[in-house]
């Protein structure tokens, strides 16, 4: 059985003016520029490259798509890969998983599963007289839910707290999640027979959504010579492991970003939040998440600080999937992504400095 501990408090925690934490119980913890130094970055591009590498060869002529993955991972978040079928959704997020030698998890959402399938469950042992605790399939460093908007929305709603916090509770005892974390979440747009769509807290939750979409013709017929034989998974071996990717997330979590750069991010989702073309804008947690995923980003890229490039690349993955159209955009046939890209141009990208 899995190992499990109760959450501990949050309390004890002291933070400077940039909001990182500097201590923790008394204990300080490294300053600034410690963790993003040159050999940490290096060491964040070459396993980032190792994983890469393995992932395309499995994903072909995908490398922006298997980028923004890694991405997410790095910046602490959660996956949704939405398209078609027989595209490569679920092959990105094995393929993912696959690369790092850490517990991997695999949930098959369909219209009669559980919360309890996925949170766990006590159950009453009779030998010791006392009910122990069952851990479900969300006790995991990397999730993979398929097809997560054919369960019903009760058996979503299980998700929100572990996607958002980390823990379970189940039964007024809180469990602490195995950490690195992610899930990576595929659905079908197209076929919605059968499904119930994510409700706009779930959606939040997920840091970025991606699309795979069709491949070039040349990719294709490389997939037919490569996929052709033995399944393409079965090649593929553990490049990096789980305590190697928690101190990646460390690195990135201390990626500098300039006030200048926090008052774009800022001004971003208030520009979402005031459009006549959206009725509903980007979230504080949308926010949160832009600016992680900026982080990493820029980690990726080998430096040390963001620039607005790297929220420009990320603002439509980020919020796109958390808005909702107004009832004159849908007319217009304008989609999310489009409003997205008329914002990231309009709103001024204000000076910053190193």
């Amino acid at each position: 059985m899995t190992k499990l501990t109760e959450h501990p408090s949050e309390g004890g925690q002291t933070r400077s003016e940039n909001g990182r934490v500097s201590s923790v119980n008394g204990q300080p913890t490294p300053e600034a520029g410690q963790l993003s130094s040159p050999e940490a970055l290096d060491e964040v591009r070459a396993v980032a490259a190792r994983i890469s590498d393995s992932m395309t060869r499995v994903i072909e002529g995908k490398l922006e798509v298997v980028q923004m993955a890694i991405a997410v991972l790095l910046a602490e978040g959660h996956l949704l890969i939405e398209d078609v079928p027989g595209v490569g959704k679920t092959m990105l997020a094995k393929s993912l998983a696959r690369t790092i030698d850490c517990t991997v998890r695999r949930i098959q959402f369909t219209p009669d599963l559980l919360p309890s399938d996925i949170t766990g469950v006590s159950v009453f042992n009779q030998d010791v007289r006392d009910f122990e605790f069952r851990p479900g399939a969300i006790f995991a460093n990397v999730v993979v839910g398929d097809e997560i908007n054919r369960a019903s929305p009760k058996t979503q709603s299980a998700l929100l707290e572990s996607m958002e916090e980390g823990q379970v509770t189940v039964d007024g005892r809180t469990y602490e999640l195995h950490r690195p974390f992610i899930v990576m979440a595929t659905q079908n747009p197209i076929e919605m027979e059968g499904t119930y769509p994510l409700p706009e807290a779930q959606r939040d939750r997920f840091m970025a959504r991606i699309s795979m979409g069709y491949p070039s013709a040349a990719s294709e017929v490389a997939m037919l010579d490569t996929h052709g034989g033995v399944p393409p998974l079965a090649s593929l071996t553990p490049v990096t492991d789980a305590p190697t990717v928690a101190r990646l997330i460390a690195v990135v979590r201390d990626v500098w970003a300039s006030p200048a750069i926090r008052q774009y991010v800022v001004d971003l989702s208030t520009a979402t939040r005031e459009s006549s073309a959206l009725r509903l804008g980007a979230s504080p947690r949308a926010t949160l998440h832009m600016l992680r995923a900026a982080r990493a980003v820029a980690a990726l890229d080998g430096r040390d600080h963001v620039l607005p490039d790297d929220v420009q690349q990320v603002a439509v993955p980020v919020l796109a999937h958390r808005l909702i159209l107004s009832g004159e955009a849908q007319l217009s046939r304008r989609t999310a992504e489009d409003v997205l890209r008329e914002i990231l141009r309009r709103v001024p990208v204000a000076a910053t400095r190193r």
